[in-house]
């Protein structure tokens, strides 16, 4: 039986596949960005010491390796931006090309037979999966930017050497908008290892599933079990009562 007045060409299981993948996806991120597990996760490990970061560089005379640290970031940023871009370029010049591809994936073991309008589905599925990508990467350049502007509009020393009692609720707000950075970079990168789940959609609607699953753990453990973790805690001093509350 076929799924046809919605997704021509889709079996039940391949309608199961693509609704436990994006239940999957957003369920991770609601725990991982959203509830309180968050706050034991490497990101929020990286905030806590952005904070810190913004802090020591109110007691800098000279911000040029502030800005520099800035500039490493939008490096990074707009390589994954430009590479989006490109990949999301090569997915449209796929669609030109159906037919042979499909021929092409017909001839892997345990791929099962796909129409072509199921085939563009999925492509488009990978599209709109490196499209969100973009506008996470850009809209992190942008507040990378945004950070720098503050970074120079940051109040100068006083003439004791310290910084003025007013700084410190600057140095928080360039600490949000730097940290939002981050957040949005991550959903950006985590949006990549979510396409290489939904790349086992071409081969067979299971496949897609264990992928997925997959990709979760692999980001679990990255997120909340890491070694990087552990050392970026013990870097920073986490104290007994963050540790008792880990998950």
């Amino acid at each position: 039986m076929e799924i046809t007045i919605i997704l021509p060409g889709f079996t039940p299981l391949d309608v199961l596949s693509l609704w436990f993948f994006l239940a999957v996806w957003v369920g991770y991120t609601a725990v991982a960005d959203h509830s309180r597990w968050s706050r034991h996760s490497v990101s929020a490990a990286m905030d806590r010491f952005r904070r810190a970061w913004m802090t020591e560089m109110l007691r800098r005379e000279l911000r040029m390796v502030d800005t520099q640290i800035v500039g490493n970031l939008l490096s990074a940023i707009g390589f994954f931006a430009s590479a989006t871009i490109l990949v999301v370029g090569g997915l449209v010049a796929v669609l030109g090309a159906a037919e042979q591809a499909m021929n092409s994936l017909a001839e892997l073991p345990f791929s099962v037979p796909t129409s072509r309008p199921a085939w563009e589905i999925k492509v488009l599925l990978l599209i709109t999966i490196f499209i969100y990508a973009f506008f996470k990467f850009a809209w992190a350049f942008r507040l990378s930017n945004y950070c720098s502007v503050l970074i120079g509009a940051a109040p100068p020393l006083g003439p004791d050497g310290q910084p003025p009692k007013d700084a410190e609720h600057h140095a928080r707000r360039a600490a949000a908008v730097i940290s939002r950075s981050g957040q949005h970079f991550n959903r950006g990168l985590r949006a990549y290892f979510f396409a290489l789940a939904a790349l086992g959609w071409f081969v067979h609607p299971i496949l897609f599933m264990l992928v997925t699953a997959w990709v979760v753990f692999v980001l679990y453990r990255r997120e909340f079990r890491s070694r990087a973790l552990l050392a970026i805690r013990e870097e920073g001093g986490a104290t007994p009562e963050d540790q008792a509350r880990d998950p």
